[in-house]
């Protein structure tokens, strides 16, 4: 018997409950027993897997203020370059 990790646990029972294809069709697909995932399913309840997603939107935010901030970085050399050389124009 395959002993699966709880990621993948948690990840097939977002998928049962909002792929909105019907839980024997999804336990195929991943390979296992349409009563396993159905335990999966009342152990993990929605409210445990919440907190995945807000772990994922943290990573996004955050990188996306990283880009942000090198963005406006480089806008600002920009800006500097384009008066420099319009300055040097005879």
């Amino acid at each position: 018997m395959m002993k699966h990790t709880e990621e993948f646990k948690r990840e097939a029972v977002r998928i049962a409950l909002t792929s909105g294809l019907p839980r024997d069709r999804v336990a195929s697909d991943l390979g296992i027993g349409k009563s396993t995932l159905g335990k999966w399913v009342s152990q993990y309840r929605p409210s445990d897997l919440e907190a995945a997603p807000q772990a994922d939107l943290a990573r996004e935010n955050e990188r996306l203020r990283l880009e942000n901030r090198v963005l406006r970085e480089e806008r600002e050399v920009l800006k500097k370059a384009t008066q420099f050389f319009a300055s040097q124009r005879p």
